[in-house]
């Protein structure tokens, strides 16, 4: 990759400057998402394809890992145990796959663990082959790919502001979670069609193709070598990050509210229970897919959020609209309405999740992007998991209404006393951070 930014890349190309817009298309600008970044820079444009196909692919395996450890062992309790297995690889690669994603090129870094998880795939694929598929397969496979998902995320979320410009971060995070929710929606919907249809060798066999095509996607991206001063990976770099984290109080407010919102008011585990009262498991995957598709709805009108700049208030407003939302479900009369009440609190989380990665990828030093990246990952992974424990444990004791509409009023009251403790973070505004100077490139 030369040492030309994204701006400069467009110049060269003879990007026409921007011509004056009526106003109805400056309102329609607002309500649309802007597919800017996708337009201008090739690299993004390259990465931003191959994920998608890759991680829709994923996604199908999610729905298809848990199926089969289900048909081979008949026990849910079994299907449970993947997510702790799961929980120590990802944590612990976070970190560590952080500390790499400062230290080495990220795009090769990216690379690498996309080969790791086609790799994963094939191993499905030959195991679903057998005349007798083996359970432990399924939870080792299930381990390194976890491990492999902590090595991928922080170098992956790092690149992105290599790639484009820092006005249009807020841009091109819309987009990854444009990509993200096509994947959450769509991937698992296709699993079950064809589970059903060609069995699961077919659908792991799929996974795989998705793979090829995201790697050649890469193959053809230009390299992005590490910042010029960047050091060697050690237990003392990653000590850096932590300490770098503990002294930004607008960084310590993403991470704070979203585990506040996520721990009391992740209603996941009590969807089961709560699909038995709308009328049986029929349900259960409308439940999972109306937070996603509220997020993407809010993805897709999200051009209004390039116009807001103190992120930190919007992060919290958005996370409070999650308890709400949560709230409602767990009083909702009807499915529809539990299911509108979904879709608001998905759409609330995916708002949060702009302004969110907006704070991290404008304040924090490229040297520094991939370990808080991978804090970041550490916050993400832990507070969903520890909300669906609370959930359920309030849930088998005082009953699954109760639990959800306690979780969300908790989560209303929680976000706000984060934002009392936080009044830095509660005040940031983009337009008067000073981000810390960048060494020159050499």
């Amino acid at each position: 990759m030369t040492d030309e930014g994204p701006l400069q890349e467009t110049e060269r190309l003879g990007a026409a400057p921007p011509v004056p817009q009526s106003g109805a298309r400056r309102l329609a600008g607002l309500a649309t998402i802007d597919l800017g970044p996708l337009r201008r820079h090739r690299e993004y444009r390259l990465l931003w394809i191959g994920l998608a196909v890759s991680f829709f692919g994923t996604e199908m395996t999610y729905v298809a890992v848990p199926y089969q450890v289900y048909h081979l062992t008949g026990s849910s309790a079994v299907v449970g145990l993947l997510a702790l297995v799961e929980l120590v690889p990802l944590l612990t690669a976070a970190v560590i796959g952080g500390a790499f994603a400062d230290a080495v090129d990220r795009r090769r870094m990216v690379r690498y663990t996309e080969i790791g998880l086609s790799l994963c795939s094939a191993i499905l694929l030959g195991n679903a082959l057998l005349p007798h598929p083996q359970v432990w397969v399924l939870f080792v496979v299930a381990a390194l790919a976890a491990a492999l998902g902590g090595f991928l995320r922080p170098s992956l979320d790092a690149l992105t502001p290599r790639l484009v410009e820092r006005d249009e971060l807020i841009a091109a995070g819309a987009l990854d979670s444009l990509r993200f929710q096509v994947g959450t929606i769509g991937g698992p919907v296709l699993a079950g069609v064809l589970i059903a249809t060609i069995g699961l060798p077919g659908v792991f066999g799929i996974d795989l193709t998705t793979f090829l095509v995201s790697l050649a996607a890469l193959s053809m991206m230009r390299a992005v070598p590490p910042p010029v001063d960047a050091e060697r990976p050690s237990l003392k770099r990653i000590a850096e990050g932590f300490r770098y984290a503990r002294g930004r109080p607008e960084l310590i407010g993403t991470y704070g509210v979203d585990i506040v919102a996520m721990f009391f008011g992740m209603p996941n585990a009590l969807f089961p229970a709560l699909a038995t009262k709308f009328g049986g498991a029929g349900v259960l995957g409308l439940l999972y897919a109306a937070p996603s598709v509220g997020s993407l709805v809010a993805t897709l009108t999200s051009g209004w959020t390039r116009r807001v700049h103190r992120h930190g208030l919007g992060v919290i407003v958005a996370a409070t609209a999650w308890g709400v939302g949560i709230t409602v479900l767990g009083l909702a009369p009807s499915l529809w309405l539990a299911l509108l009440a979904l879709a608001f609190a998905g759409a609330a989380d995916m708002v949060s999740g702009i302004f969110r990665s907006t704070i991290w990828n404008q304040t924090i030093p490229d040297r520094l992007r991939g370990r808080l990246a991978g804090i970041e990952q550490v916050s993400y992974s832990t507070g969903p998991l520890l909300g669906d424990v609370e959930a359920g444990v309030v849930g088998s004791l005082a009953g699954v209404r109760t639990s959800i509409v306690s979780g969300g009023i908790l989560c209303v009251v929680g976000v706000g006393v984060a934002a009392l403790l936080l009044p830095a973070f509660r005040r940031y505004d983009a337009r008067t951070f000073v981000p810390e100077p960048e060494p020159a490139a050499v």
